[in-house]
């Protein structure tokens, strides 16, 4: 069956969804509590291990199949506007988002900013953090991952989206 990445993403969502109730139905069952003056035969519950196991399997095996489908998408589909594979984008990614990050607070930083030094030192010592770098320079930086990196999710979410490959399950 074709489908898109997120399409896929959702249908894995709702497999491990499925297997996780039958997992929760199965613990559920497997074993119970009867008083010693009850007949357990009357508060036994419904419970098969055969076709327990059975469920679970099927479930376990289509999620392996999309899981695979996925991953073989992401490391053959080329990113177009940047020349590499949605698993190195995957990767690249979180990496732009540290630099935007450490670059958002290098742009908003003061030049000069009182240190608060707390209770360990006399009160009459005064320390002051400088910035060691010119702080518009990194605002320039921070503008250029920001743009890359709104760029690089927008041309993945485009992929994820629109262009569809074979799930075969």
């Amino acid at each position: 069956m074709k489908m898109t990445s997120a399409q896929a993403a959702k249908l894995l969502r709702k497999l491990n969804d499925e297997l996780r109730t039958l997992q929760v139905r199965e613990e559920n069952t497997r074993s119970f509590i009867a008083a010693l003056q009850e007949d357990p035969e009357t508060v036994r519950p419904a419970y098969n291990l055969a076709e327990m196991r059975s469920a679970q399997s099927e479930l376990e095996l289509k999620i392996r199949k999309v899981k695979h489908a996925i991953n073989v998408f992401n490391t053959v589909t080329v990113v177009p506007g940047f020349g590499i594979t949605i698993d190195e984008l995957l990767v690249y990614l979180p990496q732009l988002s540290r630099q935007y990050n450490l670059l958002c607070g290098m742009k908003d930083a003061l030049p000069k900013v009182r240190e608060n030094t707390g209770y360990s030192r006399s009160g009459s010592v005064i320390d002051y953090r400088y910035a060691n770098y010119d702080i518009a320079e990194a605002g320039k930086y921070y503008n250029e991952i920001s743009e890359k990196l709104a760029e690089a999710q927008t041309a993945l979410d485009l992929i994820n989206n629109t262009v569809e490959f074979d799930v075969n399950i």
